[in-house]
């Protein structure tokens, strides 16, 4: 995804849609070719998010680096 597409993304909506795919798909709704458009945007959806959430995770790692000690932070989520 380029520096646009972020912008653009937006996580929730992506899942909000996924839902409404596998919704449709379960309930047998689709045409086995409407079935099969759904499931190519649908991987497409889960792709675009499985890079929104390992952005995030690396953006947080480069928060916490830029804190230094992160035992401490550690040892207050385990309270």
């Amino acid at each position: 995804m380029t520096k646009k597409d972020d912008k653009e993304f937006n996580f929730e909506k992506a899942l909000e849609n996924l839902e409404e795919l596998v919704s449709s798909m379960e309930n047998g709704e689709l045409s086995l070719e409407d079935s099969l458009k759904a499931f190519e945007r649908g991987i497409k959806l889960t792709r675009e998010c499985q890079t929104a959430l390992k952005d995030a995770e690396q953006k947080v790692q480069v928060l916490i680096n830029e804190e230094g000690d992160t035992e401490d932070m550690e040892s207050e989520g385990e309270s």
